[in-house]
């Protein structure tokens, strides 16, 4: 790489506020999105890749991105989902000997302006004192108020429906046909390691598109019933809202990950709201508040369950808090064969400390079986 012809470029903040950085490559670019930040040191395939970042630009705290390439099987999804991508020291050249190729050339690929050099610490943390907000990243660093105007053009994540633009257009299955346990799972932002988690646990998994309805998911006779992570607000999703109504009417058992677990106490009448800059990383400390015990855990969440509804809701527990701001970690229904949480048991990328979760959901099952 000739890094003397990569071109200068900027980020223009939804207030004003501008950064500086080089862009990757030697190409010219633009992308525009909410920007956010994720802390964790490794697995930048896997967010890049992970549904529930769709519409974000992706700041990066860890000082090196790319040095271990990208390797296939890595991916989340099929491709990447972040809008564009935001770093500090941006390495061109990669060292593990089992990827299939560079970050450079996975970006290229997907079609996904990148810019480095940037002070991240400094953006992180403007972003914390700030709050998350709209931003566009571009080489036409002497174009400042026809970006700004670009900008005002994209809409506000508060109240944006995004699991439609993430979803399978068509169901599928996964895992093996004779497995002992059939799961339908809505995709409104799927990861893959979710699917393989359940999988590894005996169970076949067929997937819905974000709108399929109950009937859809039930004439399949499934043991029990997932939703999945997904990014934007969850108020929106009115179909998925009524789909978990219908399955909590019916008592099946039902696990939620994230937007999932949004998703879940919005169709118990309790509220969302969109955090000041999210929970974004593979190092949160959670407590599981039925064993007393404490999980670091993978959290990727711009939106949260409102704690005083759901604490003053008759069928609705909270199990799990998350520490450093003391928000909803995870619910369960006294009254129903349902929990959830707004964390990530499959880690993809971070620790495993929370996938029992998994097992409990296939224990759920075998209740509900019974």
């Amino acid at each position: 790489m000739k890094y003397q012809t990569r071109k200068k470029a900027i980020i223009l903040l939804a207030d004003g506020t501008i950064f500086h950085g080089k862009s990757v490559g030697d190409k010219d670019g633009s992308a525009v999105g909410e920007v956010c930040f994720n802390t964790g040191m490794t697995g930048y395939q896997e967010i890049f890749t992970d549904p529930s970042y769709y519409g974000q630009l992706m700041v990066t705290t860890n000082a090196h991105i790319g040095n271990y390439g990208v390797k296939e099987e890595e991916n989340e999804s099929d491709k990447a989902k972040i809008s564009g991508l935001i770093c500090k020291n941006f390495s061109y050249n990669h060292s593990r000997p089992s990827a299939d190729g560079s970050l450079l050339e996975f970006l290229d690929d997907s079609n996904l302006f990148a810019i480095s050099d940037v002070d991240t610490r400094a953006l992180v943390a403007y972003i914390r004192e700030n709050g998350a907000m709209n931003a566009i990243i571009s080489t036409r660093v002497d174009e400042i108020d026809a970006l700004k105007k670009e900008l005002a053009a994209v809409p506000d994540m508060n109240g944006l429906e995004l699991a439609s633009k993430v979803s399978t257009k068509e169901s599928y299955y996964f895992g093996n046909e004779n497995a002992t346990f059939k799961i339908a799972a809505l995709d409104i932002g799927i990861k893959k390691n979710i699917l393989r988690n359940l999988a590894e646990r005996d169970a076949y998994i067929k997937v819905f598109p974000y709108n399929a309805t109950y009937e859809d998911l039930s004439a399949w006779n499934p043991d029990g019933y997932f939703l999945s992570n997904g990014p934007g607000d969850p108020q929106p999703l009115s179909s998925a809202i009524e789909l978990t109504k219908a399955i909590l009417e019916k008592d099946h058992p039902l696990f939620g990950i994230c937007l999932g677990h949004q998703v879940i106490a919005l169709a118990n009448g309790i509220s969302t709201y969109k955090m000041h800059h999210g929970h974004r990383g593979i190092n949160h400390p959670v407590k599981n508040l039925k064993t007393g015990k404490g999980e670091i855990t993978s959290q990727n969440h711009g939106f949260s369950v409102d704690r005083a509804e759901t604490e003053a809701h008759p069928n609705v527990e909270i199990t799990h808090v998350c520490l450093n701001d003391n928000t909803i970690g995870g619910i369960e229904m006294n009254n129903k064969n349902c929990f959830s949480v707004q964390y990530h048991p499959e880690a993809s990328p971070g620790p495993h400390d929370a996938s029992y979760l998994f097992d409990e959901f296939i224990e759920r099952i075998k209740e509900g079986k019974k």
